[in-house]
């Protein structure tokens, strides 16, 4: 339930205050605000619990596969304004109480996140943090050691041959070697034929270095800005605190940008697409079936919380197990070795896609595979599925939307990220975060035998919006762009002039100058043992009885779920227990 609240009793003149509301679930209430100069969105989750997150995100949606955003993250990191450091994000780390830090590259956003405990150490991040987003150095030789570089193979040496360097580039060179990311790349690329979506937002190999240093300054000024940034607190701190440190240290010096960054709706296809393409595998891998058919949709925003939640239904009813109707098919049929990978909804973009195919195959099959896929849905969609299999699925959903997880992040840094996309795309982050609406209206749709028939035509049969990509193994892949690269290489030092070549020699000695150097640490905020409190706070409980048991109830927002644990003394071991024990351990 979200219940609509009166303003803040304080709001720091620079923000104006849009709106707050409670989600009683998540025990805490969404305060949004807009920077009145600027426009830069802030979003604050006030809720009873010290562990403070902040993230800034800015939208960055490339038109190239030359990894911009993503090298531009790295470079970001790599010193700043009033930390000219090398790496104050590292170093900060061995200075700090954080409980998280770190930055994201995604398809179309690039966020920096970080969480502490402690609130001088929190203020201390939140300064390094803003002053890396915006008045980041971005240096060239920084750009260099992060992009990409060229470099004769025998450092000094001229007349060796020029190899390509950077830590993006030797990143994304063995991010693209999987299949697996060559195959999602690939669909994506054949889904979105004109939005960011159809580019590799971490760089093509290939691509890569043709990325200029003052491409990326640009992109950079016209990205990383207060108008197009997306501010994002959680915790115990008041929001009028962080407004007025994002003021003082980064937004008092930015002007209203007028260029809106957006990701436009796709344009879509009016019948189905067919793409044959190869994927490179070494000879010691070859033997046996090893293509890949995949089937792919574009369906609805992912901003709508209904149009989302009933592609996640649908998605589940269909893949969900080995009793579901497609995945039965697909993890049966002989026409492969087993489902893909890649199959099912995928709803981090702007519009969602749903994916479904096979692994283990031959390219001869791919018409056959998709007759198969098709022919299971029209059979959902003729005779739909049992009632007590949407019901459950419908639970097993609801219990994995509610549940607040995010692989060791901190609690608050999982909600941020849920309402961060919608954000990201000016939707309503508030209907993301509470699902309790939502799942009411759901729960009451599925009543309707004729729901999921519906819906099966609606998003999928009915939906022209298709692409069947087959991808084949090529054993003489890898050695083919390992010579277009070497012959790439030898062109470019053909044309080098002397002077170019000792240019070349000189960065290589001032990269490597830089690496050595030592900064001095003193340059950035730190805490010290006077700011560790002697004991750690202990979180607020009640003590109940439960059943004649002493039991302790600790209130969380946990956004509807509870959480039982049961501790219980083990009886002690006698002597011919423990002489046998180590037996059965070793069966075990």
């Amino acid at each position: 339930m979200v219940r609509p609240i009166e303003a803040p009793e304080k709001v720091h003149p620079a923000f104006e205050w849009l709106r707050s509301e409670k989600i009683e679930s998540l025990n805490l209430v969404v305060e949004e605000y807009r920077h009145r100069k600027t426009g830069a969105q802030y979003l604050h989750l006030a809720a009873d619990n010290p562990e403070n997150v902040f993230l800034v995100a800015f939208r960055t949606v490339p038109m190239d596969s030359t990894g911009v955003a993503h090298i531009l993250e790295h470079t970001a990191l790599c010193g700043s304004k009033h930390y000219p450091v090398r790496d104050p994000f590292f170093m900060m780390i061995r200075r700090s109480l954080n409980t998280f830090m770190n930055a994201f590259t995604s398809s179309d956003w690039t966020a920096y996140p970080f969480a502490s405990q402690n609130r001088k150490d929190f203020n201390n991040l939140l300064d390094v943090y803003l002053d890396a987003a915006f008045f980041s150095r971005l240096d060239e030789l920084d750009f260099a050691q992060e992009g990409h570089r060229i470099e004769f193979e025998e450092t000094g040496n001229s007349e060796s041959d020029l190899v390509y360097k950077g830590v993006v580039f030797n990143e994304m060179k063995g991010a693209m070697s999987s299949t697996i990311s060559t195959l999602w790349q690939r669909l994506t690329e054949h889904l979105f034929p004109t939005t960011t979506y159809h580019y590799n937002s971490g760089g093509e190999p290939a691509d890569i270095p043709s990325l200029s240093y003052d491409e990326l300054k640009e992109f950079y000024q016209s990205h990383y800005h207060p108008s197009n940034a997306v501010f994002m607190t959680y915790g115990d701190i008041p929001a009028v605190e962080h407004q007025a440190r994002f003021e003082e240290r980064a937004l008092a010096q930015f002007d209203r940008l007028e260029k809106v960054i957006e990701v436009k709706d796709e344009q879509r296809y009016s019948a189905p697409l067919v793409v044959e393409d190869s994927y490179a595998l070494d000879e010691s891998e070859s033997g046996g079936d090893k293509t890949h058919i995949v089937l792919g949709w574009l369906l609805g925003k992912s901003m709508d919380s209904m149009e989302l939640m009933r592609a996640h239904l649908l998605s589940s009813v269909l893949l969900d197990n080995g009793a579901s109707p497609l995945r039965h098919a697909l993890e049966t049929t002989k026409l492969a070795a087993a489902p893909s990978p890649l199959c099912g909804l995928e709803d981090s973009n702007r519009e969602m896609s749903f994916m479904c195919g096979v692994e283990g195959s031959k390219p001869e099959n791919a018409e056959a595979v998709e007759k198969l896929i098709l022919g299971v849905l029209q059979d959902v969609a003729d005779n739909g599925v049992p009632q007590e299999m949407v019901e459950a699925v419908l639970h097993q959903l609801e219990l994995n939307q509610r549940e607040i997880k995010g692989d060791g992040y901190p609690y608050g840094l999982q909600l941020i990220l849920e309402g961060l996309s919608p954000a990201i795309h000016r939707g309503d982050p508030v209907a993301l975060l509470n699902l309790d609406p939502v799942l009411e209206q759901l729960r009451g749709e599925i009543k309707d035998p004729d729901f999921i028939k519906r819906l099966t035509r609606q998003l999928l049969l009915d939906n022209p919006h298709r692409v069947r990509l087959t991808m084949s193994p090529d054993m003489t892949l890898s050695q083919k762009r390992e010579q277009e690269e070497h012959e790439k290489l030898q062109q470019l030092k053909a044309k080098l002039s002397d002077e170019e070549k000792q240019q070349l020699i000189q960065q290589a000695k001032d990269l490597a100058k830089r690496q050595q150097e030592e900064d001095d640490p003193e340059v950035l905020p730190k805490v010290g043992l006077e700011d560790v409190p002697v004991t750690m706070p202990i979180p607020k409980h009640e003590s109940i009885d439960v059943g004649g048991f002493p039991a302790a109830f600790y209130p969380q927002g946990t956004n509807g779920l509870v959480y039982q644990q049961y501790v219980a003394d083990l009886p002690g071991l006698d002597d011919e227990l423990l002489q046998v024990l180590p037996y059965y351990t070793r069966c075990l």
